[in-house]
Order: C-alpha cells, then sequence, then structure tokens
C-alpha cells in the first residue's frame, strides 16, 4: 500500500493535549495503514496554517471550548483559515468534544472550521455517523444530520472508544482516498 509519492499534513491545536495524542494516534494508524512514514503533523501553535498548502490531503483537528467556542490555538490562528487556497486539496476533520457537559455545543468548533473552509476550493472526506453519542445540538453535523462532518472525539465520556473509532475513521480515510 506504500505510495512514495503520498504525504498527508496533519494540523491541529491543543490545550488538554487531547488532541495532541489523538493527532499522534491518526499518524500511527495511517503511517502503519500505508506501511510508510506518510503523515508529518504540526501544531498550529508552532506552525502557520498556511504550510498546509504544501500537502495534497490535509488533515485539521480542533477541539470545541466550554459554549461552543474554538480552542485558544485556532482562536488566534482564524482569519489565517479563510487565505487557505485548497483548490484540488482533500481534507479531512477531526474534533474533540463533551458531549455531556456541553450537550448544546458538542463538536461546535468542528463544523465551523468545514463551514470556514468550504469556500477554500477542498473535497472533504471522513464524514462520521453520529450514532453512540449523546448530544442535543451540534454545528458539526451535516445538514441532513446523519453524520458528523469529520471523526468525532469525546475524550472526557468516551475514552476507551477513541482508539478503535480512530483506527475505524482511518480505514475510512484510505477507503475514500482509493
Amino acid at each position: 500500500m506504500s505510495d512514495a509519492g503520498l504525504s498527508i499534513g496533519l494540523f491541529y491545536g491543543s490545550t488538554t493535549c487531547y488532541t495532541e495524542m489523538a493527532a499522534e494516534k491518526i499518524q500511527a494508524q495511517l503511517d502503519a495503514l500505508f506501511e510508510a512514514p506518510v503523515v508529518s503533523v504540526f501544531n498550529i501553535k508552532e506552525t502557520a496554517l498556511k504550510q498546509c498548502e504544501a500537502f495534497d490531503i490535509i488533515v485539521f483537528g480542533i477541539s470545541t471550548w466550554d459554549f461552543g467556542e474554538l480552542q485558544e490555538d485556532w482562536e488566534s490562528s482564524w482569519e489565517d483559515v479563510y487565505q487557505l487556497n485548497l483548490k484540488d486539496k482533500t481534507v479531512a476533520l477531526f474534533g474533540l468534544g463533551d458531549q455531556l457537559g456541553y450537550a448544546d455545543w458538542f463538536q461546535d468548533a468542528l463544523g465551523m472550521l468545514h463551514d470556514a473552509l468550504s469556500e477554500s476550493g477542498c473535497e472533504f472526506i471522513g464524514l462520521w455517523p453520529n450514532q453512540g453519542y449523546d448530544f442535543a445540538a451540534s454545528k458539526g453535523l451535516t445538514e441532513d444530520k446523519r453524520h458528523f462532518v469529520g471523526l468525532s472525539l469525546d475524550d472526557e465520556n468516551q475514552y476507551d472508544l477513541t482508539d478503535d473509532r480512530i483506527q475505524t475513521w482511518c480505514h475510512q480515510l484510505l477507503d475514500e482516498l482509493g
């Protein structure tokens, strides 16, 4: 499955390290699936978002804070999101949130990032079913409300499901990439 010319850029922001840990697990899983080190990981606190334009496949990781707010590193770089030229790029998203503590805002930042990137010319992959979660509302859902716009993780309440969800999602991405 290895493709020497393939490179994936994974860009995330993380305050409590949960998004960082998820990013590292996604990197390890995708590298294993491709049987080669194809994923480069970047913390947006230290790397400009513009760097993502160098990759054909981009994964963005974001967490929702409090009442539907952006994680601080994403908030600091938010205007840069609108400047990205992702024409002909493939983008996958993953988000972290707390479905019980913030049930009315679960994965809102994931949806906000999706909406902000939707005008950039990219093609999204990696929709994730919303079954198995207990929340009231989310900006992170597709129009038909059956899927999240990317992988949805809740390490606060469902940490035991994270590794399996990441593994399943990475296999899904591989299938969608063909």
